[in-house]
């Protein structure tokens, strides 16, 4: 039984150039004043689809989201039965994505829409490209988790990114297949990246106060998750099968 429902089922068109995924949760607040942000956007890019994936939220998001999904052509909306997390929410919605160039963003007006053309014109030049954020507009107590976790993150991956937890990134489509369909790959998708190869930039981004609504994570709540998740990678890094470049390939034939 299918636990998920559009908002719109989008009527045949050719491929959209960008896609841009943004996992919603309890967010009711912050869908209207972050979708009069992305019309500027679709004016600026062009072919552009914008997907708002509901991850089972308990209060009006839906809603919202329905709504400006009937009067944007470039907007569609996706919902689950229940709260399965941001690594789902974003996975469902990566999968949907038509996009040749994917661009997730956290759906907390946090992260700034204006800065995407930005990331997405350094992809000319890579695979990958990172936000950081250089000034954070959070408590001084979530900074400094932040970049405490950000050092024993990198220390143990090795991907180089100075803060993972920017939600604001931007990459190829082929990059999708990197990413396995497990909790927490949100986390850590820069290390899946280089993991599998890929050319990563980064770009400072904007970041803006929480306007309405609270944060979801805590440094308590989230710690444990995090060391849980950072485990899971190792694991994966070290059964991971390395893929083979066309030049290592021997010989091939065919019947």
């Amino acid at each position: 039984m299918r636990n998920w429902w559009r908002a719109k089922r989008p009527a045949p068109v050719e491929r959209p150039g960008v896609s841009v995924v943004v996992p919603l949760f309890n967010e009711a607040e912050n869908v209207v004043p972050l979708v009069a942000e992305f019309e500027a956007l679709a004016e600026q890019v062009g072919s552009l689809e914008v997907l708002l994936v509901d991850d089972g939220s308990s209060d009006g998001t839906w809603d919202h989201v329905r709504s400006a999904a009937e009067s944007h052509d470039w907007l569609r909306g996706i919902r689950t039965e229940q709260n399965r997390g941001q690594s789902a929410a974003t996975i469902l919605g990566l999968a949907e994505a038509g996009g040749d160039q994917i661009v997730t963003m956290d759906g907390d007006l946090q992260n700034n829409p204006a800065d995407i053309p930005r990331l997405l014109a350094l992809l000319s030049e890579c695979d990958v490209v990172c936000g950081y954020r250089a000034r954070r507009r959070d408590s001084l107590s979530r900074r400094v988790g932040s970049r405490v976790a950000n050092r024993v993150r990198n220390w143990i991956t090795r991907d180089g990114i100075r803060d993972t937890g920017c939600a604001l990134k931007a990459f190829r489509r082929a990059c999708v297949a990197d990413l396995p369909a497990v909790n927490g790959v949100h986390r850590f998708m820069p290390a899946y990246f280089r993991l599998h190869g890929r050319t990563i930039r980064e770009v400072a981004v904007d970041h803006r106060p929480r306007r309405h609504g609270s944060s979801k994570y805590t440094n308590l709540k989230r710690l444990p998750r995090t060391v849980f998740d950072l485990f899971g990678f190792v694991w994966f890094r070290r059964r991971s099968i390395s893929h083979l470049a066309p030049g290592e390939v021997l010989d091939t034939a065919d019947g």
